[in-house]
């Protein structure tokens, strides 16, 4: 059933046409994002609060520097400086907003909140906010402060100095971290999200293999692929997922990370890796990558050589899957497949089998990595995994192609998300490397995609 499911998503989206005018969402229509961001916080927020061990979160918003976090508490428009508190009662969690007076009529109106309190100019904000913690009695409470989840370290030195000042003694023992309760928040996905990043995914593929039909061997060039894939991307009015500069990373030559695009000319027997990223609804990225291979004059097949790194990497993307499942952790998952990679003769690799992706392209949760050394004691490899993540991960086989710093990799990067079972691909993977001749071949024009299987 989720076969054909998936099967059909993917014949719907690929048989529709794509042109559009900028602007014009393919995926996400309307504003849909204010109407989640309330169901996220009375759905999620309460678990992920009693997960942390956290009574009461404070997020501070203002503008020009705002938090990272505030388009997920409703604080994106915040002018003067405004405050958002969470309040774990119970199995739910009241949402509280101390908001400059000129704003809260708005913000009672937009945000995703039980409760907006004006504030009168001259009004103590931080003095408020303690007022508020102290008749919550809570045991702990969350800042936006932590060395390990850059988007839980929003709260500026003023800020917490300005906190800090207006709490009690033995509230300001109970300061703590937001880290966790950001992880355990942020990871999981409403089942509508991950309705939408399925439907990314499948357009994200689908442009790769589109994009791929336009290289001609020995005249194209990585940054020619990536150009159309940013024409692509400005006429259907969808972002990118990460550093616009380096989105699409197109790269036919040793493996370079994330980079830009160069000037190399594609080859015959060369690997093309295209690793990209669009942004839908403003909101959400997608992070997948197909491989084509540039097949030499008179071919129609790769060299077996060739076709078992693609077979070995492929492997160890479905090895991760079967790994990927509700109370792994990150590490687990990475160890999995780099026992593969040693077991199929493939050189280590310093990056980690995947991570999860939904609001960035390194979104936060689980981190699927560690696995090359002994198990660690702390870090986000460490987090659980539960229903509702989605990841993007790697297959990876790598060798080593001529001088000792060139390196190459097969990286089978697909998404998926964890079901209370185990997990799932989004759409189909990636079954066969997309065949690029070098020349023509009767009765066929162009690239030659790979076969539903």
């Amino acid at each position: 059933m989720k076969r054909a499911r998936h099967a059909l998503l993917s014949a719907l989206l690929l048989s529709a046409p794509l042109a559009g005018a900028a602007g014009n969402d393919p995926v996400v229509t309307g504003d849909i994002w204010p109407r989640i961001r309330k169901e996220r916080i009375q759905k999620l927020l309460p678990q992920a609060m009693a997960r942390a061990n956290v009574d009461a979160w404070v997020v501070f918003c203002r503008e020009n520097d705002n938090d990272p976090l505030a388009i997920h508490v409703g604080g994106e428009n915040a002018g003067g400086t405004a405050a958002f508190l969470f309040l774990r009662q119970g199995e739910a969690v009241r949402a509280v907003a101390l908001s400059p007076a000129g704003e809260a009529t708005a913000l009672r109106e937009v945000g995703p909140l039980d409760e907006v309190v004006p504030l009168e100019r001259g009004v103590d904000l931080y003095a408020q906010v303690a007022l508020k913690l102290a008749a919550a009695k809570p045991a702990r409470i969350a800042i936006n402060a932590s060395t390990a989840v850059t988007v839980a370290d929003g709260l500026s030195s003023s800020q917490r100095a300005a906190l800090e000042k207006a709490l009690s003694p033995a509230l300001r023992k109970k300061l703590v971290s937001s880290e966790d309760v950001v992880s355990e928040w942020l990871s999981v996905k409403l089942p509508e999200e991950v309705d939408i990043l399925r439907k990314a995914a499948a357009l994200t593929s689908q442009l790769e293999v589109e994009a791929y039909r336009t290289v001609v061997p020995g005249k194209t060039r990585d940054v020619d692929v990536a150009r159309f894939l940013k024409k692509r991307m400005a006429e259907l009015g969808v972002g990118d997922a990460w550093a616009p500069d380096q989105n699409p990373n197109v790269n036919s030559g040793p493996t370079r990370g994330h980079s830009h695009a160069t000037e190399r000319v594609i080859q015959p027997g060369d690997f093309i890796q295209t690793d990209f990223g669009i942004r839908v609804g403003g909101m959400w990225v997608t992070d997948i990558q197909r491989f084509a291979y540039v097949l030499a004059p008179g071919e129609t097949q790769p060299s077996q050589a060739a076709l078992e790194k693609w077979e070995k990497g492929k492997k160890g993307s479905r090895i991760a899957l079967a790994a990927l499942k509700p109370g792994a952790s990150g590490w687990d998952v990475d160890k999995a497949q780099r026992d593969w990679m040693r077991e199929a003769g493939s050189e280590p690799v310093m990056w980690g089998t995947g991570h999860p992706v939904g609001y960035w392209a390194h979104d936060v949760g689980p981190a699927l990595s560690g696995g090359a050394k002994p198990k660690p004691d702390k870090g986000q490899a460490l987090r659980i995994v539960r229903p509702g993540q989605v990841f993007a991960f790697d297959g990876f086989f790598a060798w080593q192609d001529g001088a000792p710093d060139a390196q190459r990799i097969v990286s089978v990067e697909e998404m998926a998300v964890v079901t209370e079972t185990g997990a799932e691909y989004l759409i189909p993977p990636q079954e066969d490397l997309v065949l690029i001749p070098s020349t023509p071949v009767p009765g066929q024009s162009g690239p030659m995609a790979p076969k539903p299987r």
